[in-house]
């Protein structure tokens, strides 16, 4: 008998926004899209400050509060990747309706937890619901806006709000535990996913590949299980130090792991990252400097909480209040970013910003326990953030240029899962580095006070290093290209 042959499926991708200006339907879009990560990276740190009262509340011991960051983090970075896949593939518009709508019911379970478990399982199922979102919103920003000043505008936007989502997210956190409770940070994100999931359907077009290739499958499972060994392995460092047999079996794991996908890449005929796209210097490069920029800027803003805590002994509310200033800052060179991105290539900016971050960094090496010291971190947290917003935008447009639109969500999965990754590693490692120099001085019979200075100028000087290490590496990197 003859075997019928089904149509072929048509497959909506939508043109490319050009020219200079917006309409009032693209500024929508870009409002979803925007407010989609925002609330995702809110979720990083909203929690943060609420930790000692959510504990008591549940009956958490304080060695068990590190999960309800981890909880959410580790399926949030290890899942990127492969959402960014599955949406390529069956339709970004779809998986990041998915997405929120995952999101903001684990919004919900969190804020009626009456036990820990309830509560670390709703974490968890946010941290998956992040990881769809994420990579997908991108996806459909950079499907949306062309190449060029639209995009570049799209993007410092999209990068200034997921960068001022962490800053933001300790402000709010302060302000709500102290007035309303621990619950009502996960209530503000229920109610802020449902805004947005009413908002999107009609104004979100499907995009997706027209081809349907199989799902990289050894691809999928040695990345993610090798992201979720890593980043398990260096938040429970953070707390608990690198001597722990879990934690070196975690790191070896991880590392094998993440090996192994490069070897299955190699050979894959559909791999899930694809090897020549990461050879593209810009590719590469971008995503390095995304990554460090994030990772060591979520690093300051957690040594300074603990140091303005700790050493100073500012209230929540008042350590919330410096992160508000350099949030407002932080706002205005993501929209100046675009322009001098025009004027003087994203090349320039990229590496200008890692200088300055660096720079400004290593200024607070200069704090101390007076109370002037509380107007230093303040001015070098906030300048600090100028460059770090320079890098976010310039680091989005550069790693996403010159690219094919079917290539677009492996590059903006790629750009993404820096950007999470970044925010869950760089505390880990970094205040690894400085608990020990605590526990060292105390050993050497310095105060609490003494001891904890000492711990977070190691972590700062530490910080400031590997940016100016990473700006040398990007600039030349991205100069041999342009040669």
């Amino acid at each position: 008998m003859p075997t019928e042959t089904s149509a072929p499926e048509v497959v909506r991708v939508p043109a490319p926004t050009t020219g200079s200006g917006m309409t009032g339907r693209d500024r929508l879009v870009l409002l979803v899209l925007c407010a989609a990560q925002f609330i995702v990276a809110l979720d990083f740190s909203i929690l943060n400050v609420a930790l000692p009262v959510l504990g008591k509340d549940l009956g958490m011991v304080q060695a068990d509060l590190q999960w309800a960051v981890t909880a959410f983090a580790l399926p949030s970075g290890g899942f990127l990747l492969l959402a960014g896949r599955i949406a390529d593939l069956y339709g970004r518009r779809r998986l990041l309706l998915t997405g929120l709508a995952l999101f903001t019911a684990a919004s919900v379970l969190t804020a009626l937890a009456g036990s820990p478990a309830v509560f670390l399982a709703g974490r968890a199922l946010q941290g998956v619901g992040a990881a769809v979102i994420v990579p997908t919103g991108m996806a459909l920003l950079t499907t949306t806006f062309a190449e060029g000043p639209q995009r570049e505008r799209a993007l410092g936007i999209s990068g200034t709000l997921l960068s001022l989502g962490f800053t933001v997210g300790m402000l709010l956190g302060g302000v709500l535990t102290d007035s309303l409770g621990w619950r009502s940070t996960m209530g503000l994100l229920a109610v802020a996913g449902a805004g947005i999931l009413a908002l999107a359907p009609p104004l979100l077009t499907e995009s997706r590949r027209p081809d349907r290739p199989r799902i990289d499958v050894p691809g999928a499972v040695t990345v993610t299980g090798g992201l979720l060994a890593l980043i398990y392995a260096l938040s429970t460092a953070a707390t608990d130090g690198f001597a722990r047999t879990d934690v070196l079996i975690g790191l070896v794991v991880g590392a094998a792991l993440l090996v192994a996908f490069v070897l299955v890449e190699a050979r894959s005929s559909e791999p899930l990252v694809s090897l020549p796209l990461l050879r593209r210097p810009t590719v590469a490069f971008g995503n390095l400097a995304g990554l460090t920029t994030v990772s060591m800027m979520t690093t300051v803003v957690f040594l300074l909480t603990l140091y303005l805590q700790e050493v100073l002994h500012l209230s929540p509310f008042r350590t919330g209040l410096i992160f508000g200033v350099q949030g407002v800052v932080s706002a205005l060179a993501g929209v100046v970013a675009p322009r001098l991105i025009g004027r003087f290539s994203a090349r320039t900016v990229l590496v200008a910003g890692l200088l300055v971050q660096a720079a400004l960094t290593a200024s607070l090496l200069g704090l101390g326990t007076g109370a002037a010291s509380a107007w230093l971190a303040t001015a070098g947290v906030t300048v600090a953030s100028l460059g770090h917003l320079w890098v976010i935008v310039s680091y989005g447009v550069t790693a996403t240029s010159g690219l094919r639109n079917e290539e677009q969500g492996k590059a903006t999965a790629l750009v993404t899962s820096a950007q999470q990754i970044g925010m869950t590693v760089g505390i880990p490692l970094l205040s690894a580095m400085a608990s020990a120099r605590v526990a060292a001085s105390h050993a050497d019979g310095a105060d609490v006070a003494t001891a904890t200075l000492s711990g977070v100028r190691l972590g700062l000087a530490a910080d400031a290093l590997i940016l100016l290490t990473v700006a040398v590496l990007v600039g030349f990197g991205l100069r041999r290209r342009a040669s």
